[in-house]
């Protein structure tokens, strides 16, 4: 099904209201660095777009800038129609909103799998211990971790402590989930079981944001490719399209050298 499945979700008269992650005109600055430079991207419910690009090309920082764990010099961005708050009260429910799996698995290490998973609904959403393990339980399943839910972070393989992660990020019930460079610190044999898991959020409807550089899952879980280079988007268009026939010299030259190998 080569590239089908934008179709599905894009011919349903996308309105404005179907737009769930929308930056206009985003720029963010390190020092004399310009890693995001006039960023326009809108991302609508239940798509999944994979964020590609050679290393230092700001596909990291765009990921961060959406729930502000970086903040951007110009630019806004909204999510679900709002605009992302600064800070303080109103940022932390905007970023239950948003899930994010990072490199780093970024668990609890004191606290059992099972704590990790049900912290944030309890302090964040507010919902009773009982209802929060349920939950917490059935998503352990859904990762397949179930049998690692009283151990700890340091015992378990990166790429469970990566699946560990995922739950705890859906625990949250999230409008959109963000992964950044989820597999990148894991061992080859981990890879795949963590892509597992994300193809079938996917495949369940998920709205997602990926960076990453494992192409197998830009192509066949995608419904958009947004191949970015020195901190612009270069171009976007269905990953059919980029991966047998990109436009621009930047990505054909990125495609060649990666694809090669």
């Amino acid at each position: 099904m080569s590239g089908g499945a934008v179709t599905t979700k894009g011919d349903l008269t996308p309105g404005r209201d179907d737009a769930l992650v929308v930056l206009k005109n985003v720029n963010k600055h390190f020092g004399a660095l310009h890693v995001l430079q006039d960023i326009d991207l809108t991302i609508t419910r239940g798509e999944v777009v994979v964020v590609i690009g050679p290393s230092g090309s700001g596909k990291s920082t765009l990921c961060r800038a959406i729930n502000r764990l970086e903040a951007i010099d110009s630019g806004e961005i909204f999510i679900d129609g709002k605009p992302l708050p600064a800070e303080g009260r109103e940022l932390a429910r905007l970023r239950a909103d948003v899930g994010m799996v990072f490199q780093s698995f970024n668990l609890f290490a004191h606290k059992t799998v099972l704590d990790n998973v049900t912290l944030g609904q309890i302090k964040v959403r507010k919902k009773d211990k009982k209802a929060a393990e349920e939950r917490a339980r059935a998503l352990l399943q859904r990762v397949g971790v179930t049998e690692q839910a009283d151990k700890y972070p340091a015992q378990l393989s990166g790429g469970q402590q990566q699946r560990v992660a995922i739950a705890r990020a859906l625990a949250m019930e999230p409008k959109v989930m963000l992964f950044d460079e989820p597999t990148s610190a894991l061992d080859p044999e981990m890879i795949n079981e963590v892509l597992e898991v994300m193809q079938q959020l996917a495949r369940e409807g998920m709205t997602m944001v990926v960076v990453t550089h494992e192409m197998g899952f830009a192509r066949s879980a995608a419904n958009r490719v947004v191949f970015m280079a020195d901190g612009r988007i270069v171009e976007e268009t269905t990953p059919d399209q980029f991966f047998t026939n990109p436009r621009s010299t930047r990505a054909k030259d990125f495609l060649s050298k990666i694809l090669h190998h």
